[in-house]
């Protein structure tokens, strides 16, 4: 089966080359985001970390989708400076299948969730904040969750953050995308730190995933804010849901369902 391509359905503005940062430069953000993490999360244990990849990406991953799991657009994901990967949300599974495509294995760091607040309790929220997620309320984000996403992107780190904002298992339609992820850019580039957008559509070979599926997951071209102002961050959230949806669209068919409405 020929792979769809993407080419030529999103604009895509050219990156600036990242400035490597002096040891001093590197110490004090280190130190910034040590003090801010404390305050949100527990950062991501070194011994958690290596046996939950073990456990989501060798046995859950491999032992659930028997049908395989594919990863297409592999060339878009940037592997060094900062980044925020935007994916479509249509399942639990797919906060396994970014690690799975862009973490520690493929481009040797983690992904970093922003995760809503609701999430981060009980059994689940201990093991969330333990592996390098964070909290951040939907409807009234708290400035140190904001203040703490914009440090991780100084430091070059990527960052995942659910531009839908909740589960959408139907997937069909135009996308409605929330306005968080265009203003974290925003806040981004006022703090001097041009972020590459990259957009990424999930998807599975039933809108509820059953067992022996296939899943994929496909990386678009990455996107730049576009000037500055709320008219930047409108654009580029028209931009994304767009490019979201096309690289959805390749997911669909790469799993055998593909999209029927527009």
């Amino acid at each position: 089966m020929t792979a769809p391509t993407m080419a030529n359905q999103t604009r895509v503005e050219p990156l600036p080359p990242p400035v490597p940062p002096t040891p001093k430069a590197e110490a004090a953000t280190s130190l910034a985001l040590s003090e801010r993490e404390r305050s949100l999360c527990n950062g991501i244990n070194p011994w958690l970390a290596p046996l939950a990849m073990v456990l989501t990406q060798d046995v859950a991953l491999r032992g659930f989708f028997r049908a395989g799991v594919s990863v297409q657009g592999a060339e878009h994901l940037p592997r060094s400076g900062p980044v925020l990967l935007a994916p479509t949300h249509r399942s639990r599974w797919d906060a396994l299948m970014l690690p799975h495509a862009a973490g520690r294995r493929v481009s040797g760091r983690d992904c970093r969730f922003m995760v809503s607040s609701d999430e981060m309790v009980g059994l689940q929220g201990w093991f969330l904040h333990r592996l390098g997620c964070f909290p951040v309320n939907p409807r009234k984000p708290a400035a140190a969750s904001l203040r703490f996403a914009v440090e991780l992107l100084q430091a070059g780190q990527q960052l995942v953050v659910f531009p839908e904002g909740r589960i959408i298992q139907d997937g069909e339609g135009a996308l409605r995308l929330m306005p968080g992820l265009a203003r974290l850019a925003a806040l981004a580039v006022g703090q001097g730190v041009s972020v590459p957008v990259v957009p990424v559509g999930l998807a599975y070979g039933h809108g509820k995933p059953r067992f022996g599926d296939r899943a994929a997951l496909c990386f678009a071209p990455p996107l730049t804010l576009a000037g500055v102002g709320r008219q930047a961050a409108a654009d580029l959230n028209r931009e994304l849901a767009a490019a979201m949806r096309s690289a959805e669209e390749a997911a669909r068919r790469l799993v055998g369902r593909p999209l029927e409405g527009p």
